[in-house]
Order: structure tokens, then sequence, then C-alpha cells
């Protein structure tokens, strides 16, 4: 089946968070959650090397809604219930819809840091890619040395299947080591490793 023909819901909740597709109209909490999280986040991630202006991440946006819709890149933002406050992004890339392979990414704005919002965005990122697509192979993969990432993936019960050596360049430029977490749907349909 083509994927832009799978219906699954936009949204979902956890215990503290609100989980949705990006919708037009974002993009100046996402700016904002950007500007506070720059000095941290642009350490890992190559689209915050340079910080844009609002009109562009508005664009980025509206694009991610886009692909959302088109099924070929799962971005979804995360937002407290008791607030309402845009706190990061989670969401599933990297998709082979063949396989059911889906690769999970995240980040969570400085101020919201430290209060396990990630791994909570992350377990219930499992529970919907189960529930909703079928998802087979779930992966983390960060750069091995961002500790926080890695933690985030270990709390959440993956496998550290790999690291790959100088596998691509780091916001450096330099050679960067990359780590792969993962967890598979075993038979009995419960996620986890073969040991």
């Amino acid at each position: 089946m083509n994927p832009i023909l799978l219906d699954f819901p936009h949204e979902f909740e956890t215990e503290r968070l609100i989980i949705r597709c990006p919708l037009p109209g974002d993009g100046s909490m996402v700016y904002e959650a950007m500007v506070e999280s720059h000095a941290e986040v642009r350490k890992w991630m190559p689209w915050a090397i340079n910080l844009p202006v609002v009109e562009e991440v508005e664009e980025n946006v509206r694009r991610a809604h886009v692909n959302f819709l088109l099924r070929e890149d799962l971005r979804l933002h995360l937002f407290l219930k008791a607030s309402g406050r845009f706190v990061g992004s989670t969401g599933l890339h990297r998709i082979n819809w063949d396989v059911r392979r889906f690769e999970i990414g995240y980040w969570i704005r400085t101020a919201e840091s430290g209060r396990g919002l990630a791994t909570e965005a992350v377990h219930g990122l499992v529970r919907w890619a189960s529930e909703y697509l079928n998802a087979r192979r779930l992966e983390i993969r960060c750069d091995a040395r961002n500790l926080r990432s890695r933690k985030v993936a270990e709390r959440a019960g993956f496998h550290l299947e790999a690291v790959l050596r100088q596998e691509e360049p780091g916001v450096d430029g330099l050679p960067r080591d990359s780590v792969i977490y993962v967890k598979l749907r075993l038979p009995g349909g419960e996620w986890g490793y073969p040991s």
C-alpha cells in the first residue's frame, strides 16, 4: 500500500505531553525555542549550526507538515499539557515503509531539559509507531559523544547495536563516530532485542 493512503492519528498524548504533527503557524514557537537552545543544540544538530530567521523556521514547519501528510517524514512537536508551551520536537525519520523501519529523533528546549521529557516522548512514540504504523524496527542514532542523547535511548530501553567509526562529518566538519540504538518487534509483539 502506498504510505500516503495510511490513516493514523496526527496527535497523541503521554502523561505530561501533547505530541502532534507540525501545523502552519508553529514557526514562531519553534523559533523561540531554537534561539533559547541554540548554544546547546548546535553542538550536535547540523540544522542548528546557523540560526535561521523566524520566516525560515515557519517555512520549515510548513514543509514538515506537508511531508507528514505525504508520509515521507513524520516530525512531531511536543507541548506541555499543563501550559501548552512548546518544549521540543521528535519524530520518525529515514523511513523504510517496506520493512517498517523508522529512526527516532528528538530535541528538548534548554529550559525544559533534564526533566525526562525526551524519554517520555520516545516511550509514547514507540507505542504510537507500534499501534498505528506496524513498526518493526526503531532506531535512535546520534553522535557517540552526545551522552545526553545516548542516555535517553538507554532509559527508553533501546539496545546499543553498533558504533560506526568515522561514519559522517560532525557539526565541526571532522569525522565523527555514530551510535545506533535499536528496538525490534519480537515474536509475540513485544519490543526488545534478541539475546
